[in-house]
């Protein structure tokens, strides 16, 4: 029977923290502020722009939105980014994906200063991941890397899967891995014998957005198995990529949807945004 790795009680105990730094900054006269660009009104959007807001409010970072019109063109929407780039009391800048599609969102990101990129996905900042730099890491990946921290599981020597190799989770996830001697297998949607290859993980990370996929028979005895998945089913409850009912039987550490990696992509996103703040106010390298 599988140890439960709790995100909301670590992301919990990662606010409070947050909050006393959030704290220290202001009697400074330091206020860090973050502001979201969402296009258009997606619904998912909607909720996870609310969900950052309450975030912001329970360790005191300030928040501006932007709320735009499906209809803005690149050149309105790179034009709002370069105005907040160059508004000293903006210390962090985070763009809402997804976006309308006849717009570019690798340009909007190459746009976003690299010192306000808080989302760490601004090429440079995608770059110092590769070579093992300090940096902005993408949220979800860096609250993974931090539960495997809290729970001491030790990545040096193991076989990493991840399913999925999105920019968000399963690119950036890799090079964490990588970064902590890990040896890692990223599969997709044209790898072959990917059951096979989830059963060889000593750590399975599921990101592929599909209900349940991961069955029982794809995980290895006392694996590891971290579930980023989200997804909705018929009947309105939320789900993971994980049958985890099933699979929890034989893993030695597993996340729960809701509970598990959700809550720690905010509290990252948080501690982005204060370590932004301390670098633009020079009080950290």
């Amino acid at each position: 029977m599988a140890n439960i790795i709790d995100g909301k009680l670590l992301a919990s105990k990662i606010m409070k923290k947050l909050k006393e730094e959030v704290n220290s900054l202001k009697q400074e006269e330091i206020w860090p502020k973050l502001a979201v660009i969402m296009v258009g009104n997606d619904k998912a959007s909607e909720v996870y722009v609310r969900n950052k807001s309450k975030a912001c409010n329970e360790v005191g970072i300030e928040f501006e939105e932007f709320i735009l019109k499906e209809d803005i063109t690149m050149q309105q929407l790179l034009a709002i980014i370069e105005k907040l780039n160059n508004r000293k009391d903006i210390h962090g800048i985070l763009l809402q994906s997804p976006i309308p599609a006849n717009l570019d969102i690798n340009e909007a990101f190459r746009t976003i200063s690299p010192q306000k990129d808080v989302d760490g996905f601004n090429p440079v900042n995608v770059g110092k991941l590769v070579l093992n730099q300090d940096t902005f890491v993408s949220c979800t990946p860096y609250g993974i890397m931090k539960m495997f921290e809290e729970y001491n599981i030790d990545l040096t020597g193991k076989n990493v899967v991840i399913l999925g190799r999105s920019n968000i989770v399963g690119k950036p996830l890799m090079h964490c891995c990588l970064n902590k001697n890990a040896t890692v297998t990223v599969c997709h949607s044209k790898t072959q014998n990917l059951a096979q290859k989830a059963k060889e993980a000593d750590i399975l990370i599921s990101a592929i957005g599909k209900a349940q996929f991961v069955t029982a028979d794809m995980v290895k005895e006392n694996a590891v198995v971290i579930d980023v998945g989200i997804n909705r089913l018929e009947n309105g409850k939320i789900t993971g990529d994980v049958d985890f009912e099933n699979v929890k039987e034989k893993a030695s550490y597993i996340t729960p949807v809701p509970g598990g990696v959700g809550p720690m992509t905010i509290a990252m996103l948080m501690n982005n945004v204060i370590k932004a703040t301390k670098r633009q106010n020079g009080m950290i390298d």
